[in-house]
């Protein structure tokens, strides 16, 4: 089972918030970075949720 760890950044350019995606969890580096486009870190946070359960509710029919 692979472990990814997500963390919320604060753009200080902007205010506004991104992701940091880490695989695996423990890596020192991001594997990917959004763009800073969310004004909470709970909506970062949610958006992710909303993307990851659409892909997998796509995939399943397959």
């Amino acid at each position: 089972m692979a472990v990814i760890r997500i963390e919320p950044k604060k753009d200080s350019r902007d205010g506004l918030y991104y992701l940091e995606i880490f695989h695996p969890a423990e890596a020192a580096q991001p594997f990917v970075t959004t763009e800073p486009r969310y004004k909470t870190a709970a909506a970062a946070e949610n958006d992710l949720i909303a993307i990851i359960a659409s892909r997998a509710s796509n995939s399943s029919g397959r």
